[in-house]
């Protein structure tokens, strides 16, 4: 069923919801991983991102994301001067990222860092200001920004599952869905936990504090609903 948002395109500053209203939702996704605006960005743009963002104003978009603007936040008109201002280093290029029938043409491959994390993500803008993350860290993912996130990777240990299921029940949280990776057995593993509602930075923080957790961070929404 085609929803009005399909046919009128979300509420955002400029001309194309696939290459601006989405871009700005990716850039908003991939600041989350540092846990907050880096101080250096490598963004790898593919496709019609490549062709014609610029044109579009994805640069700009991607740009404001990555410093936490909003879609519909006037100052993504002049984000890539405030980037400067702020003396960012952020950095665009065009490049290919596989065969058109494997990645969706307005995708981008955006390297962040902030003090001493570094993060990869590589996600989609679907039309209609709607994303999808497809790659963390080189992790399969499938991450909509429909929903609060957690994402973390752990040693692939017995019970860590239920460990982390079990503290987010405690908080009143609930589980809309959980996806597990892993590279090898034995190996780190690789989990997207979406929520029905915002966890705080103490849950994410008591995340972190288990032992065999290396890292997480929490993805806020920034869906199109």
């Amino acid at each position: 069923m085609v929803s009005l948002l399909d046919i009128i395109g979300p509420v955002m500053v400029g001309p194309s919801s696939s290459h601006t209203a989405g871009a700005c939702r990716l850039g908003l996704l991939a600041r989350c991983l540092v846990g907050g605006t880096p101080q250096s960005a490598r963004i790898e743009l593919h496709g019609s991102f490549a062709r014609t963002g610029e044109g579009h104003g994805t640069d700009k978009a991607i740009a404001g994301g990555l410093m936490g603007f909003r879609p519909d936040d006037e100052r993504l008109r002049v984000a890539l001067d405030i980037m400067d201002r702020e003396g960012l280093d952020f950095i665009f290029e065009k490049t290919t990222l596989g065969e058109d029938n494997d990645v969706h043409p307005n995708t981008v491959r955006i390297t962040v860092t902030r003090d001493d994390r570094t993060a990869v993500m590589q996600g989609s803008s679907l039309g209609a200001g709607r994303v999808l993350v497809t790659q963390i860290d080189g992790y399969p993912v499938e991450v909509t920004g429909n929903l609060n996130t957690i994402v973390l990777v752990a040693e692939d240990v017995k019970g860590s599952v239920a460990r982390i299921a079990t503290l987010l029940a405690d908080a009143a949280l609930n589980i809309a869905t959980l996806r597990l990776s892993r590279k090898q057995r034995g190996g780190d593993a690789f989990m997207v936990i979406e929520l029905d509602e915002q966890p705080g930075e103490g849950v994410r923080d008591t995340i972190r504090a288990l032992p065999w957790v290396r890292w997480a961070f929490r993805l806020d929404k920034v869906g199109a609903a």
